[in-house]
C-alpha cells in the first residue's frame, strides 16, 4: 500500500505542475496579444500638405486608440486643428478646437473617429483634412 501512496502523490504533483505550466503559457500568450502603440507620419514622406486627405491614410492602415499621428509641415504655412465631424465636413473649426502650430506635432488617437484639418484659409477645402478611425 505505501507504494500506491507515493504514486498517487507523484500523479498529484505532476497534475499541479501541468496546471502551473498551463497558467504560465496562457499568461505569455495574453501578453503577446497586447499591441504596442504605433506612430504614423501623416502623408508619409510628403507630410501634412495639400491633397493629403485624398491619399492618406491608405486602405491597409489600421489605427488603434493610443497610436500617435505625427504631422510634419512648415509651421509658417500650416497648422493642425482637431475638429468634430461637423467641422471636418464644413471646413469650419469650432472656436474651442485644439490647435497645433509647431510643424512637428504628435497627436494621440482616441477610440472612434478622429478628425483633423488645417485652419489656414482655403487649406481644408484644398484637401488638408483627414479622418481616422481608431479601434480600441
Amino acid at each position: 500500500m505505501p507504494s500506491q501512496g507515493r504514486r498517487g502523490s507523484a500523479l498529484v504533483a505532476a497534475a499541479v505542475a501541468l496546471v502551473c505550466l498551463s497558467s504560465v503559457l496562457n499568461f505569455e500568450v495574453a501578453q503577446a496579444r497586447i499591441r504596442t502603440p504605433k506612430t504614423y507620419t501623416v502623408g508619409g514622406a510628403k507630410g501634412w500638405t495639400f491633397g493629403v486627405g485624398r491619399s492618406w491614410p491608405g486602405k491597409k492602415q489600421h489605427f488603434r486608440a493610443g497610436d500617435t499621428l505625427v504631422f510634419k509641415y512648415a509651421a509658417e504655412q500650416h497648422n493642425v486643428l482637431v475638429v468634430n465631424k461637423a467641422g471636418y465636413r464644413s471646413c469650419n473649426a469650432p472656436a474651442n478646437a485644439p490647435s497645433y502650430w509647431t510643424g512637428n506635432d504628435n497627436i494621440k488617437l482616441v477610440k472612434g473617429h478622429n478628425y483633423f484639418m488645417c485652419g489656414f484659409p482655403g487649406h481644408c477645402r484644398a484637401g488638408m483634412r483627414i479622418s481616422v478611425i481608431a479601434a480600441k
